[in-house]
């Protein structure tokens, strides 16, 4: 059939790997420990276990969190170990850091124990634009571990495709 519309994206050998599809489910928290330091700058030891032990942690079940400080506040270890021990048994993970540090220790085992072989010596796509909050080093992780398996590693869409990596002859 003359000026019959071809597919080739659909046609060709092209595998997407989506990495919001490997993205946990569950609540998000942060916890800025500030709020428990005298003028959010200094810790006093009687005070921070004070106000660790008034909290209600239970608001965190199940939910991930990323502790951080806010301020320049020189925070001993100690502190963070407290916080761990209050959260532990009742939040899913504890990440010291951001949001974003938190996204990515979440990523970290999932993609650690991909099974990646249906990709191998095949042309991949890693779908960008992802409407949940995937972190920049999860694309690095799985550029990493599609490195090599992979013929060639893109980043994007079908149509608009940025070539990152391709696998020498």
């Amino acid at each position: 059939m003359e000026g019959e519309i071809i597919n080739r994206v659909a046609n060709s050998k092209l595998k997407t790997f989506d990495l919001e599809d490997y993205y946990p489910a569950g609540s998000r928290s942060e916890i800025d420990i500030s709020q428990w330091l005298l003028e959010g700058i200094v810790l006093v030891e009687a005070r921070f276990r004070e106000s660790l032990k008034n909290t209600d942690f239970t608001i965190y079940k199940n939910h991930y969190v990323a502790v951080h400080c806010s301020t320049d506040a020189i925070i001993p270890q100690w502190a963070w170990m407290l916080l761990q021990t209050e959260l532990s048994g009742i939040a899913q993970k504890v990440v010291l850091g951001t949001l974003v540090d938190l996204e990515t220790a979440l990523y970290v085992p999932i993609i650690k124990e991909l099974d990646l072989s249906s990709f191998e010596n095949l042309p991949v796509i890693v779908k960008g634009c992802s409407n949940k909050p995937v972190p920049v080093a999860a694309y690095m992780m799985i550029t990493e571990r599609l490195h090599g398996i992979a013929r060639s590693v893109m980043y994007g869409e079908a149509c608009s495709a940025v070539p990152v990596y391709k696998k020498s002859r």
